[in-house]
């Protein structure tokens, strides 16, 4: 791996759980349970490898679809995990941002995730980057909401807007966009993650399920982006 070309920012879409609990005849609390375990291992090694910017997709807003009782252990899950986790989390000097709505997610996580966030926005090593109740073509909807109202307000010109500036009201304000999006579980699409910011992100999908997929696959993945020639529409 050439250190001097480690993408600063990664995004990753943490997919196959269920099928990996199913395949085993486990309960698919079971794979959620393997799938967050993972996260520690991989957010640990991005740490260290020099990864500015983590970015996971957690939680869709079509997940709220998926059965209550699913969704009830999910949002426990997360609940401990920053329980748990938060002071490993701020010793490794790992700052840590939600993006996504707030609502319908329960109160008691909206407060941890707030303690959470504010406990830890000095950290100047790794941001993680959590995607919860979130979808990509909300959050365009919900930019656009903000301009008209900074417009109306006069606080920008209409004419000023600019790809750069509209940036700086998406939920991800202030931070670059991904050079690597990485999907597990053998699926080719992107599933209304980050459609704005991915517009010009490396893909990679690998065919293992996201329980599986080790610092190994990660270093593979950065493997595979560093022989790739980024033009960016040039030649």
């Amino acid at each position: 791996m050439d250190r001097e070309i480690i993408p600063q920012h990664i995004a990753i879409i943490m997919d196959g759980n269920g099928r990996w609990a199913k395949e085993r005849n486990l309960p698919r609390s079971a794979g959620h349970r393997m799938g967050i375990s993972r996260i520690k291992q991989i957010v640990r090694q991005a740490s260290k490898i020099g990864i500015r910017y983590l970015s996971l997709f957690a939680f869709s807003n079509e997940n709220w679809k998926r059965p209550k009782r699913e969704i009830s252990m999910l949002m426990r899950a997360l609940d401990r995990f920053l329980s748990h986790e938060l002071k490993e989390i701020d010793r490794n000097d790992i700052r840590l941002k939600i993006i996504g709505r707030k609502d319908p997610i329960p109160q008691y996580l909206q407060r941890r995730i707030a303690h959470a966030q504010e406990y830890t926005k000095d950290n100047q090593g790794l941001t993680l980057i959590v995607a919860l109740n979130y979808g990509s073509r909300q959050e365009i909807v919900d930019a656009v909401k903000k301009v008209t109202d900074a417009v109306l307000k006069k606080e920008i010109r209409l004419d000023d807007l600019d790809e750069g500036s509209f940036g700086n009201f998406l939920y991800t304000a202030g931070i670059p966009d991904p050079d690597l999006l990485i999907r597990t579980s053998g699926e080719i699409r992107i599933s209304n993650f980050l459609l704005w910011q991915l517009s010009y992100s490396e893909l990679y999908f690998l065919d293992k399920y996201w329980p599986d997929f080790s610092k190994d696959d990660l270093s593979e993945a950065i493997l595979d982006y560093q022989k790739r020639n980024r033009r960016f529409g040039q030649i």
